[in-house]
């Protein structure tokens, strides 16, 4: 069977590449755009470091903001109705995954209306027609989602999240501009910086790596080892490697699937609204200890490419415990707790694992699971 690979048509990298936004607008023959972006930027005029330059190329929009954290159904909703009525053709979309995922649903929904029920793109959605072109420019090192072929949705109603798995959905160009980045906290840092590090390490461990994707993920692992402390403390250098380095994570996982972190870490934010990144931190070493007999030699070269000295002269059970080690060091250096104490309530752990082991992640973790050995890793952390 032939692998597949799915890419930007067009991205940007490097201080001041959202000049980029406009010269792209007008290149590509739009009209409008639909500035989709979170209320937090717009207040802290985030936001506004694009829409001036829209502003100052006379290009027209409209600016959408009705966007939450782990981004519900009501949300994209709302903004399909919000898109219709606005005459755009286009979506600039700011933001974290949350910005990102929201204008994906809206762009799919738009130009593929028989998927207006927002539930029915849960899984691979057998949509017809791309998205409305979209414009990407993420303000955090960590989710990837400008150049992913995912998104993700909660159900409030069903307290669960679900994953949207479509080629139709990649923004056609994404703005990597690790100055968009630089106002994010310093805990914000931390945990998209550590969600980009699940990325590759999950891609470079499930079921459907192979040479290219792994190619991706292992240089994914070197630049944000390198890079993510000094990026929490606010270096600059520091934060141009995870721009670069959650980017590279992204073009891996997107084409091959993750595993059960990502299962674990959806239902908790659904659950208790638990920032992505923090649950995917949070869950790392423990998942990364589970699965590692199931890797063959791949600990090995995470274990390298955080920085662990002396590999070569490693049995393989030196090396996988120097692996999560050193995942589990910088968990603690950047100020994530690889705790669930406080967080899960003992009552919710056999629908947490439920829910878990249905996620869309969760078939291509290297080791088989069951919802009984989810449950019991859950409880590990409690």
């Amino acid at each position: 069977m032939a692998n597949k690979f799915v890419l930007n048509e067009t991205s940007y990298h490097g201080a001041g590449a959202i000049s980029a936004v406009p010269e792209e607008i007008k290149a590509r023959g739009f009209k409008k755009a639909f500035v989709a972006s979170d209320p937090d930027l717009v207040k802290f005029n985030v936001t506004s470091k694009v829409t001036d330059l829209l502003d100052k190329e006379g290009i027209a929009y409209t600016l959408y903001s009705d966007i939450k954290p782990n981004p519900t159904i009501e949300n994209v909703q709302h903004g399909v109705q919000e898109f219709k009525a606005s005459g755009a053709d286009c979506i600039v979309a700011i933001g974290g995954g949350s910005s990102m995922d929201t204008s994906k649903a809206i762009g799919i929904i738009i130009n593929n209306p028989e998927f207006e029920d927002v539930r029915s793109l849960e899984g691979v959605a057998p949509t017809k027609k791309p998205s409305i072109p979209i414009i990407a420019v993420p303000t955090t090192a960590g989710t990837a989602a400008e150049v992913t072929i995912n998104y993700v949705i909660t159900d409030v109603e069903k307290k669960r999240k679900f994953v949207c798995v479509d080629v139709h959905d990649i923004p056609v160009v994404a703005v990597v501009d690790p100055e968009m980045m630089a106002s994010m906290p310093k805990g914000l840092k931390a945990a998209t910086g550590m969600d980009a590090l699940t990325h590759a390490i999950e891609g470079y461990i499930t079921k459907g790596a192979w040479e290219l994707s792994d190619m991706f993920h292992i240089k994914a692992i070197e630049i944000i080892a390198r890079s993510l402390r000094a990026s929490v403390n606010g270096d600059k250098t520091g934060e141009e490697g995870m721009a670069l380095g959650q980017y590279i994570a992204g073009m891996g996982f997107s084409n091959v699937g993750l595993g059960v972190d990502h299962s674990m870490a959806h239902t908790l934010s659904a659950y208790y609204d638990m920032p992505h990144g923090k649950a995917c931190a949070t869950l790392l070493p423990c998942v990364m200890a589970y699965n590692a007999d199931y890797t063959g030699e791949k600990y090995r070269e995470i274990a390298r490419a955080m920085g662990v000295k002396g590999v070569d002269d490693m049995s393989q059970e030196e090396y996988r415990k120097a692996a999560v080690d050193a995942v589990a060091k910088l968990a603690e250096d950047v100020g994530i707790e690889c705790t669930l104490k406080g967080v899960v309530k003992e009552e919710d752990l056999p629908q947490l694992a439920k829910d878990a082991f249905a996620d869309a992640c969760c078939p291509g973790n290297p080791r088989d699971t069951s919802e009984k050995e989810i449950e019991e890793l859950y409880r590990s952390l409690m």
